[in-house]
């Protein structure tokens, strides 16, 4: 799912942290994934590993907490969440990942479910791009001192990749990522300033499919002298 980084500081990454990999398989789960809440529960409890109190994870989505307890009892279901240890006000339960990382496999099936999943995580990231620009205007329009400029990087490519070269690829960028994460989530390093990145790799077939489609309409290719 999502991945935040804190900085050069935390390079060591997670390196002492024990993995455990939750994979959702069973399409009936993927489904019920999609949902905004409770993506943003799920990466949030995954990326920060910190346990958090449905009222907590409720003010983060716009949820009422009785409507996030329903979501996270949901995710308890499936066995993405788990309850954590009571600390401090013992009252209200506290939620948790169940493991270190999030992975959704399908099998890529032509109807597969997790593209739902997708177009709320995409819609979730631009709610936080939109979110930190209006802060930003916010702050230029009440005159506060002008800060050092965030880091916000934006960048696309096209690229041509044998099936070995795609596999390559995303554990090399995966183990970059995983490198600056935090190996304690409750010390984070002075100055850190808690930055959400989104990757992706997926096929880009639509100049094939014009091809396609255009000699289609073409109809089929004139025999060639003395051919049969």
């Amino acid at each position: 799912m999502n991945t935040e980084s804190a900085g050069p500081a935390a390079t060591a990454g997670r390196q002492n942290r024990a993995e455990a990999t939750v994979e959702i398989t069973d399409p009936k789960a993927i489904r019920a994934l999609a949902h905004a809440a409770r993506l943003e529960v799920i990466s949030e409890l995954f990326s920060t590993q910190v346990s958090r109190t449905a009222t907590e994870l409720a003010v983060q989505t716009g949820l009422t907490p009785s409507a996030m307890s329903y979501h996270l009892r949901a995710l308890q279901k499936w066995g993405i969440v788990v309850p954590a240890g009571a600390s401090g006000d013992a009252r209200e339960r506290r939620w948790k990942a169940a493991g270190t990382d999030f992975t959704i496999n399908s099998g890529g099936g032509p109807a597969s479910p997790e593209f739902a999943v997708l177009d709320l995580e995409l819609d979730a990231f631009r709610r936080r791009a939109a979110a930190y620009a209006r802060a930003r205007d916010e702050r230029r329009r009440s005159g506060a001192p002008a800060e050092a400029p965030t880091a916000v990087a934006l960048a696309t490519s096209l690229l041509y990749l044998t099936r070995e070269q795609q596999a390559e690829l995303t554990e090399r960028l995966f183990g970059l990522l995983s490198e600056y994460e935090l190996d304690d989530p409750h010390r984070i390093p002075e100055g850190a300033e808690r930055m959400a990145a989104m990757w992706s790799l997926i096929p880009d077939d639509r100049s094939v499919t014009a091809q396609t489609i255009a000699a289609a309409a073409e109809g089929p290719a004139e025999d060639a002298p003395g051919t049969v």
